[in-house]
């Protein structure tokens, strides 16, 4: 056991760019996953059965079996038909269509959430379709779908390791074969592992940041003055009066 080591691990090239794939496969992943998301959800509120079946079938299928077996079947069964993708590109649209299943209940909670009042009184104005959406519906949903969404955020790192499996050289693999390499398997992993916390409170701190910004009760609160800015804020007016 030894601390220099995990030191020595931290601030390794090898380890810092294992971190760095871990966090864009993660981003990548995110933001495809949140596209699909939305497009699932409107599918299954859509008007047409084939929207909603369309939509129930890739729900069943990529909640139905584990993210696993899609890394893998993506990666070694598209070559098949033709397709070849790497394994960055293959472990994220893996990631990215598991997650826009679990996305698309999200979104559609949130969405749903919004009185319909709200809508027909927005469209009652002259207000556009698109507008009314822009406007009304997505900030109240925002605020509502912003937590489960870095819930989902936090899951997705964690998720990320799994794409080890096909050869990306995110943060598990580097950890693992460095600790093969030398057996030195206590140092490797902790170095891993702080990077992992490290990365899951940057998320969580730009959760909360987010949360802050949309709330719209911190928004309507003026900027914070102390005791004796008040006292002299006061003064000055009864002097000005």
């Amino acid at each position: 056991m030894s601390f220099e080591l995990v030191l020595q691990y931290l601030i390794s090239p090898a380890f810092f760019h294992g971190a760095l794939t871990t966090l864009l496969i993660t981003l990548y992943s995110l933001v495809f996953g949140v596209a699909v998301g939305v497009i699932v959800a409107l599918l299954q509120d859509s008007n047409t059965r084939l929207g909603r079946t369309l939509a129930w079938v890739y729900l069943w299928l990529f909640r139905g079996t584990p993210v696993l077996f899609q890394i893998i079947f993506i990666y070694n069964v598209l070559p098949t038909f033709g397709i070849r993708l790497s394994a960055m590109v293959s472990a994220i649209l893996a990631l990215s269509l598991n997650e826009g299943a679990y996305m698309a209940e999200i979104i559609r909670s949130g969405l749903q959430a919004v009185k319909k009042g709200q809508r027909t009184a927005a469209l009652a104005l002259g207000m556009k379709p698109f507008a009314v959406m822009r406007h009304v519906v997505i900030p109240q949903a925002a605020r509502m779908i912003l937590p489960p969404i870095g819930n989902q955020m936090v899951g997705m790192l964690k998720l990320s390791a799994l794409v080890s499996v096909v050869a990306v050289e995110e943060l598990m693999l580097v950890a693992n074969q460095t600790a093969s390499s030398n057996f030195r398997y206590f140092e490797a992993l902790t170095a891993a592992g702080i990077y992992y916390l490290a990365l899951t409170t940057l998320f969580m701190g730009v959760q909360a940041l987010i949360e802050r910004r949309l709330d719209p009760k911190q928004r309507r609160k003026g900027p914070r003055t102390s005791l004796t800015e008040r006292m002299l804020g006061t003064s000055r007016s009864a002097t000005v009066r």
